[in-house]
C-alpha cells in the first residue's frame, strides 16, 4: 500500500510578521503535514498554538511547548495517533530547543512525522544533530523529518544525518533565507529510503517574503 502526502516545513519567525499572509501561504500549499519552527513555546501556548492551526485551515496535532517551538500541524486525512516532544541538553548561556514527534495514520498507511530546529552555535549544532540521529534511527518508518537546520548544506549536521540514511528531498541547492533575498538553504524536509519524493519546491512569492524570514520548502511524498 502507498499513499502521497504532501508536506510542508516552515520557520515562522515566532509569528512575528505578516500573520494573514502566513495563513494564505500555508491554506495555499494545501499541506497534510506541517513541520514548523518557532511557534508559540511559553505563555498561552495551547492557544495561540490552536490558533495559529485554525488560521492555516489546519488541526493541532503535536509539539508547542513540550517540544520548544516545534509544532507539528495536520490536515484533514492524517489521523495523530500518538505524540512524543524531546528536549535537547541546555547548554548554559544557549537557547533550549527540542523536537516534536507525532505517529500519524493517512489512507491505512502509519507514518513518523518530525519536526526541529538546530543551533545557531557549530559545535551545540552537531552535538545535536547526533542525537537527533540516534532518536530518528528508532522511530518507526515511514519517517518524514522537517529541519531548520540553521546551516547550508554540506555542514557537519547535514552530514551528520545525511549519513543516518536520511534522504534530501530538495532537487538543487534552493535557498531559502532570507526570505527577502534568499542565499543559503538552512530548511529542509528528509525522508527515510521506503519514501519517494515526487515534488520539491521552496515557495517564494509576495505572501512569504511577507509571512516570515524563511521560506517554506513543500515536498510531496509516497510513503509505502
Amino acid at each position: 500500500m502507498a499513499v502521497r502526502v504532501t508536506v510542508l516545513s516552515y520557520n515562522v519567525h515566532g509569528l512575528k510578521d505578516d500573520r494573514a499572509a502566513l495563513y494564505r501561504v500555508v491554506r495555499a500549499a494545501r499541506p497534510d503535514v506541517v513541520l514548523v519552527q518557532e511557534a508559540p513555546r511559553r505563555l498561552r501556548w495551547r492557544s495561540r498554538c490552536a490558533e495559529l492551526a485554525r488560521g492555516c485551515g489546519l488541526y493541532f496535532g503535536a509539539g508547542g511547548g513540550p517540544a520548544l517551538g516545534n509544532l507539528v500541524m495536520v490536515g484533514q486525512r492524517v489521523r495523530v495517533l500518538a505524540d512524543r516532544p524531546l528536549r535537547f541538553p541546555l547548554r548554559p548561556g544557549r537557547h533550549l530547543r527540542g523536537i516534536a514527534f507525532a505517529d500519524c495514520e493517512v489512507g491505512g498507511v502509519r507514518f513518523t512525522a518530525a519536526g526541529t530546529h538546530l543551533s545557531t552555535d557549530s559545535d551545540e549544532r552537531l552535538d545535536q544533530a547526533d542525537r537527533l540521529a540516534a532518536v530518528l534511527a528508532v522511530q518507526p518508518t515511514p519517517l518524514v523529518v522537517g529541519a531548520d537546520l540553521n546551516e547550508p548544506p554540506g555542514g557537519a549536521a547535514w552530514q551528520r544525518l545525511l549519513s543516518a540514511d536520511l534522504r534530501d528531498t530538495a532537487d538543487g541547492n534552493t535557498a531559502t533565507y532570507p526570505a527577502s533575498a534568499p542565499h543559503s538553504r538552512l530548511d529542509a524536509v528528509l525522508t527515510d529510503p521506503t519514501t519517494t519524493t515526487v515534488r520539491y519546491e521552496v515557495v517564494a512569492d509576495r505572501d512569504t517574503r511577507a509571512a516570515s524570514d524563511h521560506l517554506p520548502v513543500l515536498a510531496e511524498i509516497t510513503l509505502s
